[in-house]
């Protein structure tokens, strides 16, 4: 069944970074928004007359928690049509037309026997902060967690504050920053040097990955050479 189309009113926008925005989508139309952590939302954009292009997917950022509310993570895009418009056009109150949630990017039925690594940049973060907190809030059973997010500068970070709060609040997480631009006192250079670091004596683990499409790739790759099983990777893409 596919979903239907429905309507959506921003209630609240936060400028996390420069180029970064959170907006807070609430459903006037139901008291409940039901989905698994992971999943993304179609927004219908008025930006062109064909219907197709006026699409815009995005993971929801936030836990179900049972209200009608999700957050969503948007990077303006450099040149892109549909941010430009979010950034530029939207405000709290306006309306927005989505449908979903859809995507099979979820967490695995078990996490309690295997290592997990979620590997991401930019806004690829936004799916794993659903499941940290889902995690968190459901008291799942699980072994290490480790989040390896990698981004340019400090200025470029995502919920860095609330990181290394849940590595407080949840057990056996483990926050991995890592800057390719900058120098500073966390880890530089690009994440597939972090995650082969923690690797070192090959135990069982799954791994995420979610993020632009050369990272991935590469990941793809490099997990592969590791000695790891293709069915304990799962990835999603970002443009």
């Amino acid at each position: 069944m596919i979903p239907q189309w429905q309507k959506g009113i921003v209630k609240k926008i936060v400028q996390e970074n420069p180029t970064t925005r959170r907006f807070w989508i609430e459903l006037p139309e139901t008291t409940q928004f039901n989905f698994l952590p992971g999943q993304y939302i179609t927004l219908d954009l008025p930006i062109h007359e064909r219907r197709n292009l006026r699409w815009r997917s995005y993971s929801i950022a936030s836990m179900p928690d049972g209200s009608n509310v999700f957050e969503l993570l948007i990077v303006h895009a450099l040149n892109g049509v549909g941010t430009t418009y979010l950034f530029n056009e939207v405000a709290v109150g306006s309306e927005l037309t989505f449908r979903g949630p859809n995507g099979i990017f979820t967490l695995p039925t078990n996490i309690a026997h295997k290592d997990l690594f979620f590997i991401c940049t930019g806004t690829g973060i936004a799916p794993f902060r659903s499941m940290l907190q889902h995690i968190r809030h459901q008291q799942i059973p699980h072994q290490n967690i480790h989040l390896v997010f990698g981004c340019r500068t400090q200025t470029d970070l995502l919920y860095p504050t609330e990181m290394k709060e849940l590595e407080q609040q949840l057990t056996g997480f483990h926050y991995h920053p890592t800057l390719s631009r900058e120098s500073w006192d966390g880890k530089s250079g690009y994440v597939h040097e972090v995650y082969a670091s923690l690797c070192k004596e090959k135990q069982a683990a799954v791994f995420m990955l979610c993020g632009w499409r050369n990272m991935v790739d590469e990941a793809l790759e490099r997990i592969e050479a590791m000695g790891y099983d293709k069915k304990d990777i799962l990835h999603e893409l970002y443009g």
